[in-house]
C-alpha cells in the first residue's frame, strides 16, 4: 500500500567508553545483528594499530589535514584524546541522518558533550568497565600499548567513568552478551521515541477529521 508519510529522520546514537572499555567489540556485535544502524568512521591522526584498516576503522589523516579540515569547518566535533586529534565528519552525519538511516557515533566523552550541545536530541550511552582492574587487565591484554601509554589512559579513565551522569544510558560492560542485549534494547527503545517520528505522527494525526455533532443511525426514517 503507498503512503505519502514523510520520510523518518535517522536517530543519532553517541556511545563513549574509557579505552579499553570493550566499546569496539559490543558496537561490532550490535551493527551486526541490528537492521538500519550504520557506524560513522572517525577522523584521526594516530597511526592505525595492527589490523586497522584506513576507512574503516578510522581516516587516518596527517595533523595538517586535520586541521584544514577543522578550519574548514568539515567536524561535527574534534578533539584531543591521548595525544591525538579525533574528529566526526559533519556532512556524512547530517546525509545519513537526513536519508532516515540511525547512526552510531564512537567517540569519547569530550566529543559527546560537544555534539550535546550541536545536537541535543542524540542518544548518549556510555560503556562503563566493572572495575578500575578490570579495566587495567584489559588494556596489557590488547598489547597494543606501551606502559607509558597504558598508565595515560588510565589516568583518563579515572575523569571519565566520572561522567557518566552527563549520558542518558550507562550499560556496564561485565558480561560482553548481557551488555549487547542492553544496548540492542536501548536502540529498539529509543526508536519508538515520539520526537524521532514527530512528522509521520503529525501526518496520521491530520487524517482524523472532526466528524458531526450528530451522526446518522443506520435504519433511522428521519431525514
Amino acid at each position: 500500500m503507498s503512503s505519502n508519510r514523510p520520510p523518518r529522520r535517522g536517530m543519532l546514537v553517541v556511545v563513549s567508553a574509557p579505552s579499553g572499555g570493550g566499546k569496539s567489540t559490543l558496537l561490532s556485535r550490535l551493527l551486526a545483528s541490528v537492521d538500519n544502524l550504520y557506524y560513522s568512521v572517525s577522523y584521526t591522526t594516530r597511526p592505525p594499530r595492527p589490523g586497522e584498516r584506513h576507512g574503516e576503522h578510522y581516516y587516518f589523516v596527517s595533523p595538517d589535514d586535520f586541521e584544514r579540515m577543522r578550519e574548514h569547518g568539515e567536524f561535527l566535533e574534534s578533539a584531543l584524546v591521548h595525544g591525538h586529534f579525533y574528529g566526526t565528519h559533519r556532512k556524512f552525519v547530517e546525509t545519513r541522518l537526513s536519508q532516515g538511516h540511525d547512526l552510531i557515533l564512537d567517540i569519547d566523552v569530550q566529543g559527546a558533550e560537544s555534539v550535546a550541545h550541536v545536537m541535543p536530541e542524540a542518544t548518549r550511552i556510555f560503556i562503563m568497565p566493572p572495575s578500575y582492574e578490570v579495566l587495567r587487565q584489559r588494556l596489557c591484554a590488547r598489547g597494543s600499548d606501551d606502559p607509558v601509554t597504558i598508565a595515560q589512559r588510565l589516568r583518563n579513565a579515572t575523569q571519565e567513568v566520572r561522567r557518566f551522569r552527563e549520558f542518558h544510558y550507562v550499560v556496564i560492560n561485565d558480561d560482553l552478551e548481557r551488555a549487547l542485549h542492553a544496548l540492542t534494547c536501548i536502540i529498539m527503545a529509543e526508536r519508538e521515541r515520539w520526537r524521532l517520528s514527530e512528522k509521520l505522527l503529525e501526518s496520521i494525526v491530520d487524517t482524523f477529521h472532526p466528524e458531526p455533532a450528530i451522526l446518522p443511525v443506520e435504519g433511522d426514517s428521519k431525514r
